[in-house]
């Protein structure tokens, strides 16, 4: 929508949808603001071109077109402002969240903790196969900073080869597949350097704690070969 109208407000003076715009102008203006038609006055006068042209009357006349493209493009944005923000899309709802509160926490040696919100019944992926899983990663506040739902695809990556951060790693070798589970991955088995995130995605500072929802979607190879 945003762009749909940015790209009609560009177009040249007399394009058709200009032309559009204008033909409605007058009828907006009154309507919202109770515009009075411009009048011969004192200032009309003193512009007049010697002549005794109607030079001003054009310029008023102008004036008022832009008065009402103003007001156009004002309502127009407001409409989009009041808009709720998108909702993105997340492997834990408000009710998994509710659920998620009674479980256990599990804490590994190496400072991982994790809960499982769901237990999977496949197999468990062995140190250096291929792995598909689904995530999405946020900051403690909840914010979300990278997803792979949002791509479309799971992520491929094997599993204990460091292709990805050290919680995650960890986490995922202990998952069955079909399992979900959120992990709270400290800062040493996070991002050591940081990560600059897309604009309007929250930053993760060096060695700060991130949480990952992770769902272990399947192993390549591993079901071919049980099967």
């Amino acid at each position: 929508m945003a762009s749909s109208l940015s790209s009609s407000l560009l177009l040249p003076i007399g394009s058709a949808s200009t032309k559009s715009l204008g033909a409605n102008r007058q009828g907006v203006c009154c309507a919202k603001t109770r515009c009075v038609v411009p009048r011969s006055s004192n200032l009309e006068q003193i512009t007049k071109g010697p002549n005794n042209s109607d030079f001003m009357k054009r310029r008023d006349v102008m004036g008022l077109g832009f008065v009402a493209s103003t007001l156009f493009v004002d309502s127009y944005g407001a409409k989009g402002a009041g808009l709720p923000p998108e909702e993105k899309p997340r492997l834990c709802d408000a009710t998994c969240e509710k659920e998620l509160e009674n479980v256990p926490m599990v804490t590994t040696e190496s400072g991982l903790q994790y809960k499982d919100i769901v237990v999977g019944s496949g197999p468990s992926p062995p140190v250096g196969f291929q792995v598909a899983a689904n995530y999405v990663a946020m900051v403690p506040s909840g914010q979300i900073f990278d997803s792979s739902l949002e791509k479309g695809l799971p992520y491929l990556f094997r599993v204990g080869s460091g292709q990805v951060i050290k919680g995650l790693d960890e986490g995922i070798l202990s998952m069955k597949v079909g399992g979900k589970r959120r992990l709270y991955i400290p800062g040493p088995l996070a991002f050591p350097k940081g990560l600059t995130s897309a604009p309007g995605r929250p930053r993760v500072a060096p060695s700060a704690p991130v949480v990952f929802d992770v769902r272990l979607e399947y192993i390549p190879g591993l079901e071919t070969d049980e099967e």
